[in-house]
């Protein structure tokens, strides 16, 4: 009894989530710098508070490490810190939810999901405003200068 309590084999057990890191699910990223799933399906620099949040949604036991690092990530810059770790697997070893029985599938739904959450679709619509409004403006004021 004493062994199964102790031994960190579980599933369930924190040591043994999977871990994703945003460079997993980065569009910006090769394959060799980290990218794990095909580029036509990753986000451009996802973080890890965002692969939290699509994975807490759907149900996942989520832990979010805010200090970890990605190895292979030479920028150390707190957007591109964190990792996140889910429980993919039950103590019994089945997945915690049936339709995500791989690390793969997660990643794919979390790259899938992140550009469709709310804070994605605000901040694109405001920057590319904001942008144009911003380099108008520039524009106008040089000429006028002239």
């Amino acid at each position: 009894v004493m062994a199964a309590a102790a031994g960190s084999a579980s599933p369930a057990d924190k040591e043994r989530f999977i871990c994703i890191y945003p460079a997993y699910l980065n569009n910006k990223k090769t394959i060799a710098e980290g990218r794990r799933i095909p580029i036509d399906k990753a986000v451009e620099n996802p973080t890890s508070t965002e692969i939290q949040d699509v994975c807490a949604a759907v149900g996942f036991n989520v832990l979010l490490e805010k200090n970890k690092m990605y190895p292979r990530e030479w920028n150390r810059d707190v957007q591109y810190r964190g990792r996140v770790r889910i429980q993919l697997k039950q103590d019994d070893g089945n997945p915690c939810l049936p339709q995500f029985p791989t690390r793969k599938s997660v990643m794919l739904y979390a790259a899938e999901t992140i550009p469709k959450l709310k804070t994605r679709t605000q901040k694109m619509g405001g920057n590319d405003q904001s942008l144009q409004q911003g380099e108008g403006g520039k524009k106008g004021k040089g000429k006028k200068k002239k």
